[in-house]
Protein backbone atom coordinates (compact mmCIF):
# COMPACT_ATOMS: atom_id res chain seq x y z
CA UNK A 1 0.00 0.00 0.00
CA UNK A 2 2.83 2.26 0.66
CA UNK A 3 4.61 1.85 -2.22
CA UNK A 4 1.43 2.44 -4.48
CA UNK A 5 0.59 5.51 -2.11
CA UNK A 6 4.44 6.89 -2.88
CA UNK A 7 3.67 6.16 -6.71
CA UNK A 8 -0.03 7.54 -6.98
CA UNK A 9 -1.13 9.45 -3.94
CA UNK A 10 -0.71 12.44 -5.85
CA UNK A 11 -3.81 11.32 -8.12
CA UNK A 12 -5.88 11.03 -4.74
CA UNK A 13 -9.42 13.35 -4.50
CA UNK A 14 -9.62 14.92 -1.90
CA UNK A 15 -12.69 15.15 0.36
CA UNK A 16 -14.36 12.33 -1.45
CA UNK A 17 -17.04 12.21 0.05
CA UNK A 18 -18.43 15.56 -0.91
CA UNK A 19 -18.01 14.47 -4.38
CA UNK A 20 -20.02 11.14 -3.86
CA UNK A 21 -22.67 13.04 -2.52
CA UNK A 22 -22.48 15.91 -5.39
CA UNK A 23 -22.57 13.30 -7.19
CA UNK A 24 -26.26 12.04 -5.98
CA UNK A 25 -27.60 15.59 -6.18
CA UNK A 26 -26.89 14.95 -9.94
CA UNK A 27 -28.90 11.93 -9.73
CA UNK A 28 -31.68 13.01 -7.48
CA UNK A 29 -32.49 15.79 -10.51
CA UNK A 30 -32.14 13.47 -13.02
CA UNK A 31 -34.78 11.28 -11.23
CA UNK A 32 -36.86 14.41 -11.00
CA UNK A 33 -36.48 16.12 -14.62
CA UNK A 34 -35.20 13.05 -16.42
CA UNK A 35 -36.28 9.66 -15.00
CA UNK A 36 -36.40 8.55 -18.36
CA UNK A 37 -32.17 9.41 -19.03
CA UNK A 38 -31.33 7.93 -15.70
CA UNK A 39 -31.98 4.50 -16.89
CA UNK A 40 -29.20 4.73 -19.23
CA UNK A 41 -26.87 5.24 -16.39
CA UNK A 42 -27.39 2.61 -13.88
CA UNK A 43 -24.74 -0.41 -13.55
CA UNK A 44 -26.97 -2.76 -16.64
CA UNK A 45 -24.08 -5.21 -17.24
CA UNK A 46 -26.00 -6.56 -20.01
CA UNK A 47 -26.07 -3.30 -21.91
CA UNK A 48 -22.65 -2.88 -20.67
CA UNK A 49 -21.29 -6.20 -22.87
CA UNK A 50 -23.56 -4.64 -25.59
CA UNK A 51 -21.63 -1.01 -26.17
CA UNK A 52 -22.76 0.99 -23.25
CA UNK A 53 -19.10 1.19 -21.79
CA UNK A 54 -20.05 4.42 -20.23
CA UNK A 55 -22.18 2.66 -17.24
CA UNK A 56 -19.16 1.05 -15.60
CA UNK A 57 -18.71 5.29 -14.67
CA UNK A 58 -21.97 6.89 -14.58
CA UNK A 59 -23.98 4.59 -12.28
CA UNK A 60 -22.39 5.95 -9.24
CA UNK A 61 -24.89 8.72 -9.27
CA UNK A 62 -27.81 6.81 -8.74
CA UNK A 63 -28.37 8.13 -5.35
CA UNK A 64 -29.48 5.49 -2.64
CA UNK A 65 -32.92 6.35 -2.21
CA UNK A 66 -35.48 8.34 -2.98
CA UNK A 67 -35.17 12.21 -1.46
CA UNK A 68 -36.25 13.51 1.28
CA UNK A 69 -35.20 15.05 4.65
CA UNK A 70 -34.41 11.87 6.42
CA UNK A 71 -32.32 11.18 3.36
CA UNK A 72 -30.60 14.12 4.02
CA UNK A 73 -30.01 13.85 7.51
CA UNK A 74 -28.30 10.47 6.28
CA UNK A 75 -25.85 12.35 4.02
CA UNK A 76 -25.03 15.03 6.22
CA UNK A 77 -24.37 12.20 8.37
CA UNK A 78 -22.26 10.00 6.38
CA UNK A 79 -20.13 12.99 5.20
CA UNK A 80 -19.00 13.48 8.55
CA UNK A 81 -18.19 9.64 8.60
CA UNK A 82 -16.24 9.91 5.65
CA UNK A 83 -14.65 12.84 6.46
CA UNK A 84 -13.20 11.15 9.58
CA UNK A 85 -12.26 8.43 8.05
CA UNK A 86 -10.29 10.60 5.40
CA UNK A 87 -8.26 12.41 8.54
CA UNK A 88 -7.47 9.22 10.21
CA UNK A 89 -6.68 7.14 6.82
CA UNK A 90 -5.33 10.00 4.74
CA UNK A 91 -6.65 10.82 1.67
CA UNK A 92 -5.65 8.28 -0.68
CA UNK A 93 -6.38 5.22 1.61
CA UNK A 94 -9.84 6.29 1.71
CA UNK A 95 -9.88 6.77 -2.18
CA UNK A 96 -8.16 2.95 -1.95
CA UNK A 97 -11.61 2.17 0.45
CA UNK A 98 -14.54 3.68 -1.69
CA UNK A 99 -12.89 2.64 -5.12
CA UNK A 100 -12.11 -0.54 -4.02
CA UNK A 101 -16.13 -0.94 -3.19
CA UNK A 102 -17.12 0.22 -6.45
CA UNK A 103 -15.13 -1.62 -8.55
CA UNK A 104 -16.60 -4.88 -6.61
CA UNK A 105 -20.20 -3.68 -6.85
CA UNK A 106 -19.40 -3.80 -10.69
CA UNK A 107 -17.43 -7.03 -10.69
CA UNK A 108 -20.63 -8.47 -8.61
CA UNK A 109 -23.14 -7.37 -11.04
CA UNK A 110 -21.20 -9.63 -13.79
CA UNK A 111 -21.45 -12.31 -11.45
CA UNK A 112 -24.78 -11.75 -10.62
CA UNK A 113 -26.00 -11.75 -14.70
CA UNK A 114 -24.15 -14.64 -14.90
CA UNK A 115 -25.38 -16.66 -12.30
CA UNK A 116 -28.96 -15.57 -13.72
CA UNK A 117 -27.62 -17.15 -17.25
CA UNK A 118 -26.62 -20.40 -15.58
CA UNK A 119 -30.00 -21.10 -13.55
CA UNK A 120 -32.01 -20.01 -16.79
CA UNK A 121 -30.02 -20.43 -20.06
CA UNK A 122 -30.42 -18.36 -23.32
CA UNK A 123 -32.30 -15.31 -22.66
CA UNK A 124 -34.54 -13.89 -25.50
CA UNK A 125 -31.89 -10.35 -26.04
CA UNK A 126 -35.29 -8.36 -26.01
CA UNK A 127 -36.33 -9.73 -22.75
CA UNK A 128 -33.09 -9.81 -21.09
CA UNK A 129 -32.11 -5.90 -21.78
CA UNK A 130 -35.49 -5.08 -20.05
CA UNK A 131 -34.78 -7.55 -17.54
CA UNK A 132 -31.17 -6.06 -16.88
CA UNK A 133 -32.21 -2.95 -16.58
CA UNK A 134 -34.71 -3.51 -14.35
CA UNK A 135 -32.45 -5.53 -11.77
CA UNK A 136 -29.92 -3.31 -12.32
CA UNK A 137 -31.41 -0.43 -9.80
CA UNK A 138 -30.33 -2.75 -7.31
CA UNK A 139 -26.72 -1.19 -7.43
CA UNK A 140 -26.84 2.10 -6.14
CA UNK A 141 -23.76 3.46 -3.56
CA UNK A 142 -26.22 3.11 -0.87
CA UNK A 143 -24.38 -0.17 0.34
CA UNK A 144 -20.82 1.47 0.04
CA UNK A 145 -21.83 4.02 1.97
CA UNK A 146 -23.05 1.53 4.54
CA UNK A 147 -19.18 0.51 4.19
CA UNK A 148 -18.16 3.59 5.26
CA UNK A 149 -20.40 2.90 8.89
CA UNK A 150 -19.23 -0.62 8.99
CA UNK A 151 -15.49 0.91 9.08
CA UNK A 152 -15.92 4.11 11.33
CA UNK A 153 -17.70 1.12 14.02
CA UNK A 154 -14.51 -0.64 13.79
CA UNK A 155 -12.09 2.50 14.10
CA UNK A 156 -13.71 4.02 16.60
CA UNK A 157 -16.09 1.13 18.90
CA UNK A 158 -17.04 3.59 21.66
CA UNK A 159 -18.35 6.91 19.41
CA UNK A 160 -21.19 7.65 20.86
CA UNK A 161 -24.19 8.06 18.24
CA UNK A 162 -27.49 9.53 18.93
CA UNK A 163 -30.71 7.31 17.49
CA UNK A 164 -33.19 10.17 16.47
CA UNK A 165 -31.12 12.61 17.89
CA UNK A 166 -32.03 11.03 21.51
CA UNK A 167 -30.99 7.94 22.70
CA UNK A 168 -27.34 7.31 22.61
CA UNK A 169 -25.74 3.80 21.60
CA UNK A 170 -22.35 2.99 20.83
CA UNK A 171 -20.81 2.68 17.61
CA UNK A 172 -19.49 -1.06 17.63
CA UNK A 173 -23.02 -2.23 18.99
CA UNK A 174 -24.70 -0.74 15.68
CA UNK A 175 -22.03 -1.80 13.62
CA UNK A 176 -22.55 -5.18 14.59
CA UNK A 177 -26.18 -5.38 14.50
CA UNK A 178 -26.15 -3.47 11.03
CA UNK A 179 -23.95 -6.37 9.63
CA UNK A 180 -25.85 -9.39 11.10
CA UNK A 181 -28.66 -7.50 9.18
CA UNK A 182 -26.69 -7.41 5.79
CA UNK A 183 -25.79 -10.90 6.10
CA UNK A 184 -29.36 -12.36 6.80
CA UNK A 185 -30.75 -10.66 3.87
CA UNK A 186 -27.85 -11.25 1.56
CA UNK A 187 -28.71 -14.96 2.54
CA UNK A 188 -32.29 -14.64 2.40
CA UNK A 189 -31.88 -12.80 -1.08
CA UNK A 190 -29.43 -15.75 -2.32
CA UNK A 191 -32.06 -18.31 -1.42
CA UNK A 192 -34.83 -16.46 -3.57
CA UNK A 193 -32.27 -16.40 -6.08
CA UNK A 194 -32.05 -12.42 -6.38
CA UNK A 195 -28.74 -12.52 -7.32
CA UNK A 196 -28.33 -8.70 -7.97
CA UNK A 197 -29.23 -7.40 -4.73
CA UNK A 198 -27.25 -10.63 -2.89
CA UNK A 199 -24.49 -9.14 -5.01
CA UNK A 200 -24.46 -5.62 -3.96
CA UNK A 201 -24.64 -6.64 -0.62
CA UNK A 202 -21.73 -9.07 -0.72
CA UNK A 203 -20.10 -6.64 -2.37
CA UNK A 204 -19.76 -4.03 0.44
CA UNK A 205 -19.11 -6.52 2.89
CA UNK A 206 -16.36 -8.06 1.56
CA UNK A 207 -14.75 -4.68 0.88
CA UNK A 208 -14.94 -4.22 4.88
CA UNK A 209 -13.73 -7.49 5.06
CA UNK A 210 -10.92 -6.66 3.24
CA UNK A 211 -10.03 -4.09 5.09
CA UNK A 212 -10.92 -5.50 8.57
CA UNK A 213 -8.51 -8.65 8.48
CA UNK A 214 -5.42 -5.91 6.86
CA UNK A 215 -6.13 -3.37 9.35
CA UNK A 216 -7.02 -4.92 12.22
CA UNK A 217 -3.98 -4.42 14.12
CA UNK A 218 -3.86 -0.82 13.55
CA UNK A 219 -7.46 0.25 13.51
CA UNK A 220 -8.29 1.43 16.99
CA UNK A 221 -7.75 5.15 17.51
CA UNK A 222 -9.49 7.51 19.78
CA UNK A 223 -10.22 11.62 19.22
CA UNK A 224 -7.36 12.44 21.35
CA UNK A 225 -4.52 10.06 19.16
CA UNK A 226 -6.10 11.49 15.71
CA UNK A 227 -5.17 14.95 17.62
CA UNK A 228 -1.93 14.11 18.02
CA UNK A 229 -1.06 12.84 14.77
CA UNK A 230 -2.29 15.56 13.10
CA UNK A 231 -0.43 17.67 15.59
CA UNK A 232 2.77 15.83 15.04
CA UNK A 233 2.12 15.87 11.29
CA UNK A 234 1.95 19.96 11.91
CA UNK A 235 4.96 20.25 13.23
CA UNK A 236 7.18 18.17 11.24
CA UNK A 237 5.65 20.39 8.30
CA UNK A 238 6.42 23.73 10.42
CA UNK A 239 9.85 22.10 10.92
CA UNK A 240 10.94 21.43 7.46
CA UNK A 241 9.65 24.63 6.26
CA UNK A 242 12.01 26.46 8.77
CA UNK A 243 14.84 24.48 7.35
CA UNK A 244 14.56 25.87 3.88
CA UNK A 245 17.09 28.25 3.07
CA UNK A 246 16.46 31.61 2.14
CA UNK A 247 18.93 33.86 0.85
CA UNK A 248 18.74 37.76 1.14
CA UNK A 249 21.22 40.91 0.58
CA UNK A 250 21.76 42.31 3.53
CA UNK A 251 22.28 45.86 1.50
CA UNK A 252 19.49 45.91 -1.04
CA UNK A 253 17.06 43.60 0.78
CA UNK A 254 16.33 41.06 -2.32
CA UNK A 255 16.27 37.30 -1.90
CA UNK A 256 16.43 34.67 -3.84
CA UNK A 257 12.19 34.15 -3.77
CA UNK A 258 11.71 37.66 -5.62
CA UNK A 259 14.67 36.58 -8.23
CA UNK A 260 16.05 32.96 -8.46
CA UNK A 261 18.83 34.63 -10.72
CA UNK A 262 20.46 36.08 -7.95
CA UNK A 263 23.69 34.34 -6.54
CA UNK A 264 24.53 34.99 -2.75
CA UNK A 265 27.97 34.46 -0.59
CA UNK A 266 28.64 35.18 3.22
CA UNK A 267 31.39 37.55 3.50
CA UNK A 268 34.70 36.44 4.66
CA UNK A 269 35.91 39.77 6.32
CA UNK A 270 32.24 41.30 7.72
CA UNK A 271 32.36 40.36 11.44
CA UNK A 272 29.07 38.13 11.59
CA UNK A 273 26.57 36.20 9.16
CA UNK A 274 26.36 38.86 6.53
CA UNK A 275 25.32 37.27 2.84
CA UNK A 276 24.98 39.67 -0.32
CA UNK A 277 23.98 39.01 -3.93
CA UNK A 278 26.34 39.11 -6.31
CA UNK A 279 25.68 43.09 -7.21
CA UNK A 280 26.79 43.43 -3.60
CA UNK A 281 29.33 41.17 -2.87
CA UNK A 282 32.34 42.67 -3.70
CA UNK A 283 31.08 46.52 -3.69
CA UNK A 284 29.92 46.68 -0.13
CA UNK A 285 31.70 48.42 3.13
CA UNK A 286 32.62 45.30 5.55
CA UNK A 287 30.98 45.60 9.26
CA UNK A 288 33.63 45.35 11.42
Amino acid sequence: MSKWERKFGKYAIPNLTAVLIICYVAGYLLQIFAPAFMEYLTLNPYAILHGQVWRLFTWIISPPTGIGPFVIIMLLFYYSLGSLLEQVWGTWKYNVYIFTGLFLSVVGSFIAMGAYYLLLGEIDPLIAGVWFGVQAHSFSTYYVNMSIFLACAAIFPDLEIRLMFVVSVKAKWLGILYGLVMAVDAFDMIESRAWFSAAAILASLLNFAIFFFRSKNHMHLNPRQIKRRAEFRQDVRKGTQARITKHKCAICGRSDEEDPSLEFRFCSKCNGNYEYCQHHLFTHQHVQ
